[in-house]
C-alpha cells in the first residue's frame, strides 16, 4: 500500500507541506526534489509536521536543504505542529535554533504577513 508522505495545499499564497510517516535517508531526496517544484508555487512555506513520526539526521538535513533553497529565492519556511519525536531530534540537533516553530497551522500561516 502506498503512502502519500507529502500533501501540499496552498492559503494565502503561502505553502502547506504536511510530512507525514517517515523522513529518513530513503525518502529525503523525495522531499527535496519536489521542493523544487513547489518553489514555482510560492517562496513562503509551513511544513506542518503533526503526522510525521520519524524524522533521522538526513530526514531533518533535508529540511534544512529545503530552508536554504526558500531563502535563497527569498522565501522562507517554519514548522507547525510537530510530533513528539521529531520535536526531539529538532531540540537534540539544535535544529529549532533556525526555524520558528508554531503550534498553530492558522498562526504559522499568518506569521508571513504576506
Amino acid at each position: 500500500m502506498e503512502v502519500n508522505l507529502f500533501d501540499f495545499t496552498k492559503k494565502d499564497n503561502v505553502g502547506i507541506l504536511t510530512i507525514s510517516g517517515r523522513l529518513d535517508a530513503y525518502t529525503a531526496p523525495e522531499l527535496k526534489n519536489m521542493f523544487k517544484g513547489l518553489m514555482e508555487e510560492t517562496r513562503y512555506f509551513v511544513f506542518d509536521l503533526h503526522a510525521l513520526e520519524f524524522l533521522d539526521s538526513t530526514g531533518l538535513g533535508s529540511i534544512v536543504s529545503c530552508l536554504k533553497s526558500a531563502t535563497a529565492n527569498g522565501g522562507d519556511i517554519c514548522i507547525a505542529k510537530m510530533a513528539d519525536k521529531p520535536r526531539m531530534v529538532f531540540e537534540i540537533t539544535r535544529a529549532f535554533k533556525i526555524f520558528e516553530i508554531y503550534d498553530d497551522l492558522d498562526a504559522a500561516v499568518e506569521s508571513f504577513n504576506i
